[in-house]
């Protein structure tokens, strides 16, 4: 049975109209579906013209002074001052030559220490605010093949948790979609911005794939046998579904532009079948996660990513052959057998490091570690604490995830030519005592106030009870 890119007619389709892409199906390979919004093409033809590179509205030049860089990529350079103009890093050093002068403002950072800003490689942040009310739950599609739902449009820039995470350093993250095989396409956004259109870095960063299970199980009703059937007919589905999407691919190709007539819901598949952004498969369990990089690696998609991975130490040959990249998110879950150590999760992104894996650290999708996402630092620090260099650690959160996702040439390093998006911290970023004091995106100073932060100063300013 061919796969059809359907949206289970006979469930409701909640806010479909801001989240779906495209609302046409291209029969026969879409099934029918309730009638939304025409709002597709503009949709995508959004997300296409805010992929471009976002310039800073605000002209100027900035010098920071007096702070220990953490630079990423070149070490940490101490006592030295990073010269920003129109957004963009011009120089960084110990000794800038004449750069008060050509500096329209000068901030005193007084030994503070400037790390880039954070990335959350994998988050509902802003998809969902209180997870036991569905009308703050925006992070699922009915459906099994949606690959035209777009998860950045229906990010809520007024969420409460987006500031929380921003105040412990968070500047990115990637809303992730969830639900069926294929629930769409993220999006890489600021943690600052007044609309989704002001917070979309990149729009179409990354085509998500919730792999089915490829462990056996001896207990329950069905037979080892029916469950590795039913896992190959699956995996058969996915392969038939992604044979459609380069049929069609190769129709446009072929097509001159005059006489093809697009189709918006297969449109966004074409960047990543191209190889121009990742394509982030789910997979937990040893097999499944090794079922995944293989089916990507016999398909010839060098952009494949892995994320969860919490087995994926056990395969980890298998995925420094394919050059498969891991975005890790169990740092913190217990061992999954009772013959695992205790401290497997914790060990397990340097034993992928050390195969020669390229690992990304997350806290993943879902309600709880939306809400948590601000201790992301504090699960890397966790990896160091059990192996993993801190320069890699910090590279884990920062410049390995901006390059997994397309964007390494503006984000994750502070380098010249990139973005001026870096924190300031009055510590070691990964030490839980350390507070995050100044932010700034694109060169431009962000509040770190938070509802927390709010409701501090309201409880401190409370007037003390009289006694009598």
């Amino acid at each position: 049975m061919i796969p059809s890119i359907d949206h289970a007619p006979d469930q409701p389709a909640l806010k479909r109209n801001r989240f779906r892409a495209s609302d046409t199906p291209p029969s026969p390979l879409w099934s029918s579906a309730p009638p939304v919004l025409k709002t597709g093409a503009i949709a995508f033809a959004l997300a296409l013209s805010l992929s471009a590179t976002i310039v800073p509205s605000h002209a100027e030049t900035i010098l920071f002074r007096n702070a220990t860089i953490h630079t990423v990529t070149d070490g940490v350079i101490p006592d030295a001052s990073i010269l920003v103009k129109d957004g963009t890093i011009t120089e960084i050093g110990q000794n800038l030559k004449n750069a008060r002068k050509r500096a329209d403002k000068i901030v005193r950072l007084n030994g503070a220490h400037l790390y880039p800003g954070l990335i959350a490689s994998t988050s509902s942040l802003g998809l969902v605010e209180i997870n036991a009310l569905r009308q703050t739950r925006d992070y699922r599609e009915v459906g099994s093949y949606t690959p035209d739902v777009f998860s950045w449009v229906s990010v809520n820039p007024d969420s409460e948790l987006i500031p929380v995470a921003r105040a412990n350093g968070i500047s990115h993250f990637l809303a992730v979609p969830e639900g069926g095989t294929v629930p769409g396409v993220s999006g890489l956004m600021a943690t600052a911005g007044w609309t989704v259109e002001n917070m979309a870095v990149k729009p179409l960063a990354a085509l998500h794939v919730a792999w089915p299970g490829m462990s056996l199980s001896a207990t329950g009703s069905r037979k080892p046998a029916d469950q590795e059937k039913q896992a190959r007919e699956r995996v058969q589905k996915i392969d038939e579904f992604f044979n459609q999407a380069e049929a069609y691919a190769k129709a446009k190709k072929a097509t001159p532009k005059d006489q093809f007539k697009p189709v918006p819901a297969w449109e966004p598949m074409i960047p990543f079948l191209k190889g121009d952004s990742p394509i982030i498969i789910h997979a937990a369990q040893a097999p499944t996660v090794k079922s995944a990089a293989e089916w990507a690696a016999g398909r010839g998609y060098k952009n494949a990513v892995i994320a969860g991975g919490r087995d994926a130490w056990r395969v980890a040959k298998t995925l420094a052959k394919h050059k498969t990249p891991v975005i890790y998110e169990s740092t913190f879950d217990q061992p999954a057998r009772d013959f695992d150590s205790y401290d497997i999760q914790y060990k397990a992104p340097e034993i992928l490091r050390q195969a020669g894996v390229t690992v990304a650290i997350s806290m993943g999708a879902g309600s709880f570690a939306t809400s948590n996402v601000r201790n992301l630092p504090y699960v890397a620090a966790q990896s160091i604490a059990f192996g993993m260099p801190e320069a890699e650690a910090l590279k884990a959160i920062t410049l390995t995830p901006a390059r997994i996702l397309g964007v390494g040439d503006r984000l994750g390093s502070i380098q010249k030519g990139k973005e001026a998006t870096f924190i300031a911290v009055d510590g070691d970023i990964f030490d839980i005592r350390s507070n995050v004091q100044r932010m700034w995106i694109a060169g431009k100073e962000v509040s770190l106030e938070s509802r927390h932060t709010r409701l501090y100063e309201k409880y401190k300013a409370r007037p003390r009870a009289e006694t009598r």
